[in-house]
């Protein structure tokens, strides 16, 4: 075990890749599941960087199967999926899951005439899976999927898999680091330090507050008055004091900036009472 709160996503990839090869350890498989939600986790993982998705696919895991990335559809699509329950891997969630109707709000396949919800393909994974990663904040606590008035009665990965050791992930997107260093961390080290709503410490153990670039301002009470303003946004609705993330110091879109960066209030996304908590995202 590291003390993983000071290591980067890359370093701990670095030393994954070194793990793997000095130990000659087989590549652990990843089945990547999208469920209720608009499958934003998995273009942000497409957008990393440092690595990116193609290293991570290429040195570290293999990909047997992902909505979006599968190159077969329909039932074909569906026997990827039962091929790879077969193996040893990683289980990634991202999205809620819709229970309504028995879980007929989110198709996963239908196949040899009967359909297969979303729900049920995720218990199936679940079951079989060696470790289970609920990535974005709607697979982590409900998110916008479960927002009210919430049609589709969906509920998080989480509660959802109440009877598993489920790591949560949030963030609407999850940051590509915090997903990439978390799998890092499972390869070579085994579970990552989690705080008490099992998110890993290495990435969530302080508020966007807490690096903020405009704490100072804070400090002082000096508060901007209206968007676009240079000093602290708490009095405009930032939610930054009460969001763990590490945002401030890692940025977003290949480490150039984040929310605050660029005169927007922290809108609280990766914490657990978002969206309805949270709102109204802009107070004046």
């Amino acid at each position: 075990m590291i003390d993983s709160k000071s290591q980067t996503a890359m370093t701990l990839i670095n030393q994954s890749i070194d793990y793997i090869k000095q130990n000659n350890v087989p590549k652990l498989n990843l089945i990547w599941l999208e469920a209720t939600g608009c499958s934003g986790n998995i273009i942000s993982l497409l957008n990393g960087e440092n690595p990116g998705l193609y290293f991570l696919l290429k040195e570290m895991v293999n990909l047997k199967y992902d909505n979006s990335l599968s190159p077969y559809q329909g039932e074909r699509a569906f026997e990827e999926f039962l091929e790879a329950l077969n193996t040893e891997f990683i289980l990634v969630v991202e999205g809620a899951i819709s229970l309504k109707d028995g879980g007929l709000y989110s198709v996963f396949a239908r196949y040899k005439g009967k359909i297969i919800t979303t729900a049920k393909a995720v218990r199936m994974a679940a079951d079989k899976a060696k470790y289970i990663l609920a990535v974005g904040t709607c697979s982590s606590f409900g998110g916008i999927s479960s927002a009210s008035p919430n049609p589709s009665e969906s509920i998080s990965t989480f509660d959802y898999l109440n009877d598993k050791t489920v790591i949560r992930i949030p963030g609407c997107p999850a940051h590509p680091d915090w997903v990439t260093g978390t799998i890092a961390h499972l390869i070579s080290f085994g579970m990552p330090l989690l705080d008490e709503k099992n998110r890993p410490l290495m990435f969530y153990s302080l508020t966007v507050h807490d690096g903020c670039t405009r704490r100072s301002f804070f400090n002082k009470g000096i508060f901007a008055q209206k968007l676009g303003d240079a000093e602290c946004m708490f009095k405009l609705g930032c939610r930054g004091p009460v969001t763990k993330a590490d945002c401030p110091i890692r940025k977003w879109n290949q480490y150039v900036n984040y929310p605050i960066g660029d005169n927007t209030p922290c809108i609280g996304c990766a914490q657990d009472n978002f969206p309805d908590g949270m709102e109204p995202f802009v107070r004046y």
